[in-house]
């Protein structure tokens, strides 16, 4: 193996020559091979920087009494056992504990998937190995390595430049510099600053303009940014806005528990003379019974499940607001190529001045011919022999020179490196039995111009028949006005802008995605720049692409419409390809579709009325995607956008939920968004959206679920205390209901699966109360029939001459059966559940229903927990009457649901 230098140098790595620095890292500008890299990485270790830990073990579990709620049942200890009643304080502290561990452990299960779910976004990088380019995970990259980087990717390592095109980097990540900071490659002072080190591209930083390749010169801790411990991002903190406003609901709920608690405590003093000793502890009691201690954790659980079903079905959740929003999504803006559509796109069609050709075969596979079309547009039988066609056969070297695509067959399979777009131009040339690798080692580049966005188009250098040629491919349109002559039979004509646009129209009709190809004789050996293209080009011809829509896409459109959810296309393409596509996918308004340059025409107030009548934007720019996004999000829509450039950052930030492609996106673009596709495909976003609706819909179903619990507890201790009467349950035993039901039938709704009309119901108001009046009338009302169940269980034990102990006793098992037959009734808010999929259709709910009865019996018959909480074992003619009571609670319910859907 040969070992790079790795040692301080007396040159440093900005002042040295290219050359030298090759020499230094023992590597050549084809990179390094694949099994030198390997042992550079086992003697050197990976490229990875020390991540910011999460909160250690004893900060989380310190963290749960951080809460108002918990604080005063801790309060409620202290008092107690300051007055005598050890056993009370001590199961106080006892189960505060338990809900303690519990929300601790859950946090931490949460953090990890967070964090295992953060690692499925590992970043990629472009690297040359044995001479030919791959992708590979970011922290495999060695010193030696040759890494290619354009515009939208992070810098993974410190690279000493070798070659670079109109780059330029933002360090601010490093230097605190605000401006990009344009880059080359002639070695700098010894001495320079970091800021000034113009030979350098260093790790973290940001690609915003142009394409380098660079030599790496250091990885990991020892890059300047690992020198400085500059930590990448840190665990995300686990507080959402619904977790924020539960906090805020507690405040209040915890002020009108204590409110409630002291009134009811000083009136039994005052009125029925009370000692004040016991009315302290009634109040205790009532604290206990009414704080919904274990809701927090069930919540943060609840997201938690959310975000790991979502990254099973390819949705990677960066930030967890993101779930809650997704429930509220009413517009999707989507790319068209590899989001809407397969993204893998194949040469249907070339045009030129004289003549057309149709090209067979599908896919990356560069197996198919090429036929002549005649006047009427049919195919001749005999295949074209492309090496006779002069024509045909420039414009596919044209086409494959100004490329930066590779065709890779690797185990039986085709793929492209690279933009797919440019891949199928690659794979054309391959079937016309053009061989790639040696035209371009024939007509190496000389310069290029990258393809940006604003530009709409890429142009290269070459020396061609020993002559400099300027070769152009991009948007043609774009390429018509730059263009003041055409290739034809008798060698160049003036360009008849209206015939190739009727062209244009005609193959983007078909939805195929159209380029134009164009060359010109460079008239100086200076720097290609846009000045100097923007007249006088040569049109060659152009060529469609057929990218098909995906089957899922066609499906994901139909569930959006139904759920009252708009797909909107922003495309680059023509807006014929535009309105094709659209059509074929199913989306609404694709009568018309706007252009980029009619959104720049337009005024704020014009693009806000447009918006809701368009669903195509066609040859639309980031920028036009920024607009797009307010506008929406002026008429009160809540947008998500999907994006995968660097310039797409702005929109993405906007957006209420902003969308980046895992597959063909930039790091700037992750970075940007909320959400990450790990698969780059549009029924994935609708996946998601569906998930987001199902997680708040089950942390709505929780919360009306342990409400009721905690209410029906604490009327019952304060109807008793202000009728002078004895508790039906005691402080310890309504901390025991509260334990049991929070870490049983609490969790359980956590689980469900979304409801069957789900998809069918219209984008929640992220403005709504999460306790609307309904959620408020249901945990009154069913608060009302558990306290009846509880005081009508107590009184007629009572009425049998039974104890006040077993009286106690089926009054604590009346509310948890009953808030069991309450938790079948809770699977649906307003639908029905009487049916045996409504009753039975949910396995955790039977778990859980199960495993609180026999925390029941274990609380009814054993003698420790008989001591410890004062009950008594009850018969089977009481557990009847229990049952019974709670098949009536049950079917109270049902019929409340009925005339709610028949109020609609």
């Amino acid at each position: 193996m040969t070992t790079p230098n790795t040692e301080p140098q007396e040159s440093p790595w900005h002042s040295c020559s290219i050359d030298a620095a090759l020499t230094r890292q023992c590597t050549a500008s084809e990179g390094l091979s694949k099994q030198d890299a390997a042992e550079r990485l086992a003697s050197g270790g990976p490229n990875l920087i020390q991540q910011a830990q999460g909160r250690s073990w004893y900060k989380r579990l310190v963290d749960q009494f951080n809460n108002i709620l918990m604080l005063i049942l801790v309060a409620a200890a202290v008092a107690s056992l300051l007055l005598g009643h050890v056993l009370d304080a001590a199961a106080i502290v006892g189960v505060v504990v338990i809900i303690a561990l519990i929300g601790f452990l859950q946090e931490g299960k949460a953090e990890q998937a967070l964090q295992s779910i953060r690692n499925m976004l590992s970043p990629q990088a472009n690297v040359l190995r044995d001479g030919h380019r791959s992708t590979v995970p970011a922290e495999s990259i060695v010193p030696g390595d040759i890494v290619l980087i354009e515009s939208g990717d992070r810098v993974p390592a410190d690279l000493r430049l070798i070659e670079t095109r109109r780059f330029c980097t933002d360090e601010a990540a490093l230097t605190g510099e605000s401006v990009p900071v344009e880059k080359q490659t002639s070695p700098v002072a010894a001495d320079a600053d970091l800021a000034d080190r113009s030979s350098m591209a260093y790790a973290s930083t940001m690609v915003v303009q142009g394409t380098a390749k660079g030599l790496v010169v250091a990885t990991g801790r020892h890059s300047e940014i690992g020198k400085i411990s500059e930590l990448l991002r840190g665990v995300e903190q686990l507080k959402t806005p619904l977790l924020r406003q539960l906090d805020r609901a507690g405040r209040l709920l915890a002020i009108f528990i204590l409110g409630a608690a002291g009134l009811t405590a000083l009136l039994g003093t005052l009125i029925h003379g009370q000692p004040v000793a016991q009315m302290f502890m009634a109040a205790v009691g009532l604290a206990v019974a009414a704080i919904p201690e274990g809701l927090p954790a069930i919540v943060t659980i609840g997201l938690a499940l959310g975000v790991q079903s979502m990254a099973k079905q390819n949705a990677i959740i960066r930030r967890l607001p993101a779930v809650e929003t997704l429930g509220s999504i009413s517009t999707i803006f989507s790319d068209k190529t590899g989001t809407l559509t397969r993204n893998e796109m194949t040469a249907q069609a070339i045009w030129l001045a004289d003549t057309r050709y149709a090209i067979d075969g599908i896919g990356f596979a560069p197996e198919g011919n090429f036929h002549q079309l005649d006047a009427d547009g049919n195919r001749q039988k005999d295949r074209t022999n492309v090496n006779e066609d002069a024509a045909l056969s420039h414009f596919l070297r044209v086409a494959t020179l100004c490329n930066d695509a590779e065709l890779v067959h690797k185990e039986g399979l085709f793929s492209i490196h690279g933009d797919p777009t440019e891949g199928a131009l690659i794979v054309a040339a391959e079937k016309a039995g053009i061989e790639v690798q040696s035209l371009r080692e024939d007509h190496p580049r000389l310069d290029a111009i990258p393809f940006e966005s604003e530009h709409k188009y890429m142009a290269t250098v070459h020396t061609i028949d020993k002559k400099r040629h300027v070769l152009v491919k991009g948007a043609p349109d774009r390429l018509l006005e730059m263009c003041s002559q055409m290739r034809d039979e008798s060698g160049t004509s003036p360009l008849e802008n209206s015939v190739w646009e009727e062209r244009i129209d005609v193959l983007s009709s078909r939805g195929l995605r159209v380029l134009a190809i164009a060359e010109v004789l460079a008239t100086s050996e200076q720097p290609l720049e846009h000045e100097t293209l923007q007249q006088g080009l040569t049109l060659l011809g152009i060529i469609g692409l057929l990218d098909p829509p995906r089957e899922e896409a066609i499906q994901a459109v139909e569930q959006c419409l139904a759920a009252g959810i708009r797909p909107v296309m922003i495309t680059g393409d023509h807006a014929a390809t535009a309105k094709a596509i659209a059509k074929q996918l199913g989306f609404s308004q694709t009568e018309r579709a706007v252009t980029g340059r009619e959104i720049e025409a337009m005024s704020d107030a014009e693009l806000e009325d447009i918006i809701v009548e368009v669903d195509v934007f066609a040859r639309a720019s980031p920028e036009h995607k920024l607009r797009l996004v307010k506008a929406m999000q002026a008429r009160g829509g809540v947008c998500a956008m999907t994006g995968d450039g660097v310039n797409d950052g702005p929109a993405l930030k906007r957006a209420d939920v902003g969308v980046a492609m895992g597959i063909q996106g930039t790091e700037a673009a992750k970075e940007a968004a909320e959400m990450v596709l790990a698969d780059d495909n549009f029924a994935t976003i609708v996946k998601a959206i569906k998930e987001g609706r199902k997680v708040y819909d089950n942390i709505r179903k929780t919360i009306t679920f342990i409400l009721p619990t905690n209410g029906a507890q604490g009327l019952a201790i304060m109807l008793a205390v202000l009728a002078g009467s004895t508790l039906p349950v005691t402080p310890l035993q309504a901390l025991w209901v509260n334990m049991v039901v929070a870490i049983t039938l609490g969790l359980a709704l956590a689980f469900e699966h979304g409801e069957a009309d789900l998809m069918e119901r219209q984008p929640r108001d992220p403005n709504a109360a999460l306790l609307d009046m309904f959620l408020l009338w249901r945990v009154v009302f069913v608060s009302i029939l558990l306290l009846a169940g509880v005081f009508g269980i107590f009184s007629w034990l009572l009425a049998q001459g039974e104890s006040i102990a077993l009286a106690r006793s089926g009054a604590v098992n009346m509310l948890v059966t009953g808030s069991a037959a309450y938790l079948i009734n809770s699977r649906f808010l307003i639908a029905s559940t009487c049916s045996l999929n409504g009753i039975f259709g949910s396995r955790p709910v039977w778990c859980a229903i199960g495993l609180v009865m026999l925390l029941q019996l274990a609380f009814t018959y054993l003698p420790f927990m008989q001591l410890i909480f004062a009950s008594e074992g009850l018969r089977i003619t009481h557990w009847l009457a229990i049952v019974l009571a709670s098949i009536t609670i049950y079917l109270i319910i049902e019929i409340e649901k009925v005339f709610l859907r028949r109020r609609g």
